[in-house]
């Protein structure tokens, strides 16, 4: 019987779909022969993060609208689909690499900088006003007048872009950072793509210097961080994330730190947190010099991730790992200074400050929990939780505003997001503005008059609203629009928006 059961079991085997054989015929052209990408996305476990695998089988099946990706239901039999979705999420027995000369490879420059005339190629009330809205249903992102609610251009994207645009200082070019590792730099004025370079397989975000000469790339795969000159992405420097016991670890973030003139990096398995200056210093102690940049590694009580900052970005607040609180990071003296009670998973990255009775407070949603934490920033404390109707993802406000929003992101009731009035620290509305479907996202105008809420469908939307009345003024059909930048916001640091 044993004999009869292993043979049963061979011959099962054996019809079995060869999943590996399938991709190298069907896939490996457009994805890669290494599932690294080409056309077509990396094809890797943490490049799908945002793909269910019942998504996957009907994106082969079916194919992906307004891609090339084609439809294989008339090529491959639904045992053939459902091997192929399944051998996507499994890991390469070798983990892949990516090496100086597959960065210089990549690296194509479409228009040299300075190439293009300064003058741009449509007319609007102000170039400081525009939104970039990245549109995640079919990978393309949308410039907007901000005065007028017009769209200016739609144009393709990178497949998922991660961790927000970044606009170079003066708001004409605005870089892009995918999870497939590629930086693209577009210029707004001429409504084109100027350069690419892929930085990495599998990439969380991008910052730019405050002066807008240098970009740096943070990866997970391979353990990187890249720094490229922000004119034609040109390769500076590949720097390998290693601990001092040469460990090596994957990077949860980078930030650009105007008044610090640097950049500050977030690690996700070594208890540091580094920071790349510039220009050259030469200092004692734990210094290493990367060209004409320094590399400082500050040692943190504990694993810190998903970085918020004080103005002046002198204070530092990173969340523990496994739910341990918050940590207060004093960046000048290099020492922990605070510990906040964030239980749970607070969402620092979305984190907002104010001014409230002559005090700077920060608010911070969860991720886990349907609260708002707020903190006095002049001592740390704890001056009130805000609950609201589910966990949040995303908050924000304006100088000139007198609400924060926060979404309900998670949870039955994403379809609400709350007002906020920051000075009582209540909840003065709960909007639903399409039910059943996800409310997210607000960014205001440059002067805080009116602001963009995403309905975050495939059949989704703009809404346009005035941020004082609330009133709505306007919709725009888009495809499931995510994050929205405004440029004066972004390019200063506006009070109220995520840095």
């Amino acid at each position: 019987m044993l004999g009869l059961a292993f043979s049963a079991a061979s011959m099962a085997q054996a019809d079995a779909p060869d999943a590996n054989m399938l991709y190298n015929h069907h896939c490996a052209i457009c994805h890669g022969a290494s599932r690294l990408g080409g056309i077509g996305p990396a094809l890797l476990p943490d490049n799908l993060s945002r793909l269910k695998r019942t998504e996957a089988v009907e994106v082969i099946r079916d194919g992906r609208i307004a891609t090339q990706m084609p439809a294989y239901d008339e090529l491959l039999d639904e045992s053939e689909i459902a091997a192929l979705a399944e051998w996507i999420f499994e890991t390469p027995e070798v983990e892949p690499s990516w090496t100086d000369e597959d960065i210089l490879a990549s690296h194509v420059v479409t228009y040299p900088d300075g190439i293009l005339p300064d003058e741009p190629v449509f007319q609007v009330e102000d170039l400081k006003n525009l939104f970039v809205v990245v549109e995640i249903g079919d990978h393309h992102v949308s410039l907007l007048d901000g005065d007028r609610f017009e769209r200016i251009a739609r144009f393709p994207s990178r497949y998922a872009l991660h961790g927000g645009p970044k606009y170079s200082p003066d708001g004409r070019y605005v870089y892009f950072g995918s999870r497939d590792g590629w930086v693209t730099k577009y210029d707004i004025y001429h409504l084109e793509v100027t350069a690419e370079v892929r930085a990495g397989i599998n990439m969380r975000n991008i910052a730019v210097s405050a002066d807008g000469r240098y970009v740096l790339a943070g990866n997970y795969l391979p353990h990187t961080l890249v720094l490229l000159d922000a004119r034609n992405l040109e390769l500076i420097a590949r720097i390998p994330v290693e601990g001092l016991d040469g460990d090596t670890s994957r990077v949860s973030a980078v930030y650009a730190a105007p008044p610090r003139n640097s950049f500050v990096v977030a690690l996700k398995d070594i208890p540091e947190v580094w920071e790349i200056r510039w220009p050259k210093e030469r200092a004692a102690g734990d210094e290493t010099l990367v060209g004409d940049f320094s590399l400082h590694r500050m040692a943190v009580p504990d694993y810190l991730d998903d970085f918020f900052f004080d103005p002046e970005y002198r204070y530092l607040v990173g969340a523990a790992r496994g739910g341990r609180g918050g940590q207060v990071f004093d960046l000048d003296s290099e020492a922990k200074v605070a510990e906040l009670p964030l239980e749970g998973m607070p969402h620092l990255g979305a984190g907002i400050t104010w001014e409230l009775d002559g005090r700077r407070v920060m608010a911070i949603p969860h991720i886990d929990r349907g609260q708002v934490s707020v903190f006095d920033m002049s001592d740390w404390t704890l001056l009130t939780q805000i609950e609201t109707d589910g966990p949040g993802f995303f908050m924000r406000s304006h100088e000139n505003s007198p609400y924060a929003w926060v979404d309900v992101f998670f949870g039955p009731h994403h379809d609400r997001i709350h007002v906020i009035d920051k000075q009582s620290l209540e909840i003065v509305e709960t909007l639903i503005p399409e039910p059943g479907k996800t409310a997210a996202h607000v960014e205001f105008d440059r002067r805080g008059e009116t602001l963009l809420l995403s309905i975050w469908d495939d059949d989704g939307y703009l809404l346009w609203l005035d941020a004082n009345t609330l009133e709505e003024l306007g919709r725009m059909p888009m495809n499931k629009p995510s994050g929205k930048y405004n440029v004066w916001n972004k390019t200063q640091y506006e009070e109220g928006t995520s840095h």
